[in-house]
């Protein structure tokens, strides 16, 4: 009977605050030859290299080269960050639990955007590494106290990225709180599998096994609607370009400049486990990403509003569509919509789910 054997999680500083905390960045190995690097900042995926079809090696995430460039302007877009107390959009900023009105960081218009100031990637998490039999691991712990932006309920969060020797990135997220509160966890790394800085992802081809989505309104607020996606430029149950209806002048597609949307996965009554959210393949290095989670939804979005400004490791310039997220979480601004399952936490309870990057080749599978 053997033990977890001991493949490299390596630590080094990577910077410090400005109140003078260090940084660290953690580098994980499989027994493959893949490499997961991770900051205590925010938790964030600096890099992920995967092999190609003949073998070769590309980060496949966009991120910055600094300390600085990550808490500057990059930090508007999050990139590899982990989001929380609650991912995506809140309307009016505020929510009603339990008879109380909750005022939250206004940082979209009006609305609230990841949690505003507070977003989870902006913090310090405690990390280790992990040793595990089949891979490489990290384990991230933060406090989120009461009242940080906004929110009620001081939150303890565990957060552990898994780099299987499969060439699966398991990340498992745990939550419990003292007082009532909300939540909706993610992680918002942006993917290239062309490799970083390699152009945009126009030519990538994306599917996403749902058939229905959650409309939205002028300010990219839910409508409260559960739609079905066929006959609009959102259904993705098979296989396309992702630039093959991206200016699609379909209302929905106008309102996000693109795909910003979120869709409601098709998962069994009887499905707690991971299952399959969305499938990307592509071509010229054959690479192919399956997102599996137990979460109910998944945002695609295609790095709409990414327009230069933001200088990326090795010199990159990211402009809109050079990378796309796929955010699994819950419904968004269900606090505020009766017809959304909820997200609230009450103590004594432990949020937890499960998701999982799992990487191909089309040398492998058929796409």
């Amino acid at each position: 009977m053997t033990g977890p054997r001991a493949l490299p999680c390596e630590a080094a500083c990577y910077g410090f605050t400005a109140d003078g905390r260090p940084v660290s960045r953690y580098t994980l190995r499989n027994a493959t030859g893949m490499v997961m690097r991770v900051l205590s900042l925010g938790g964030i995926v600096s890099e992920l290299h995967v092999p190609d079809r003949d073998g070769a090696l590309a980060n496949v995430v966009l991120g910055c080269d600094s300390l600085q460039a990550y808490q500057g302007p990059a930090a508007q877009c999050h990139f590899g960050g982990l989001i929380g107390r609650f991912a995506n959009r809140i309307a009016g900023a505020r929510f009603c639990l339990d008879g109380q009105t909750h005022r939250l960081d206004a940082n979209d218009g009006a609305n609230t955007l990841h949690s505003g100031a507070a977003c989870f990637d902006t913090a310090l998490w405690r990390a280790a590494p992990l040793a595990i039999a089949d891979g490489a691991g990290l384990r991230l712990q933060h406090r989120s106290p009461h009242g940080e932006g906004g929110f009620p309920g001081t939150l303890d969060v565990q957060v552990t990225y898994r780099l299987l020797d499969d060439r699966s990135i398991v990340i498992d997220y745990a939550a419990h709180c003292d007082a009532p509160t909300v939540l909706n966890l993610t992680n918002h790394s942006y993917f290239n599998l062309a490799g970083h800085g390699a152009g945009d992802v126009l030519d990538h081809r994306i599917a996403i096994a749902a058939d229905r989505f959650t409309p939205i309104d002028a300010v990219m607020i839910p409508t409260g609607e559960i739609a079905p996606v066929e006959g609009t430029p959102l259904d993705l149950r098979r296989m396309q370009r992702i630039g093959e209806r991206l200016r699609d002048t379909h209302p929905q597609m106008l309102r996000a400049h693109g795909y910003d949307h979120n869709f409601v996965l098709n998962r069994g009554d009887q499905d707690t486990g991971p299952t399959l959210a969305a499938r990307v393949h592509e071509p010229r290095s054959g690479r192919v990403l399956e997102v599996l989670t137990s979460q109910p939804c998944v945002q695609f979005y295609s790095g709409n509003f990414l327009d230069g400004s933001i200088a990326g490791a090795a010199g990159a310039s990211f402009r809109q569509s050079d990378g796309f997220a796929l955010e699994t979480q819950a419904f968004p601004d269900a606090p505020n919509q009766p017809r959304f399952p909820s997200t609230r936490l009450a103590p004594g309870e432990t949020f937890a789910a499960r998701t999982i990057w799992r990487w191909r080749t089309d040398a492998e599978q058929a796409v």
